[in-house]
């Protein structure tokens, strides 16, 4: 095995930091393309039939105590 003096040693490290901040910086590129694309992923939307009626029912602004 050959040994690494600290220069190749400290030049092997920058360069592998700096593939590893490209590459973040293209996922996050990809996450923001795919998060721009896809807006309704998003949304708040009522996870329970019980959540759904209530949320159609305060939309409607039916409120049977008022009547």
């Amino acid at each position: 095995m050959r040994h690494m003096t600290d220069a190749e040693r400290a030049r092997l490290r920058q360069s592998l930091i700096g593939n590893f901040l490209l590459l973040l910086f293209g996922l996050g590129v990809l996450g923001f393309l795919v998060a721009i694309d896809r807006a309704d992923w998003f949304t708040l939307r009522p996870v329970s039939g019980t959540s759904v009626a209530l949320s159609h029912a305060s939309a409607q602004g039916g409120d049977s105590a008022k009547r």
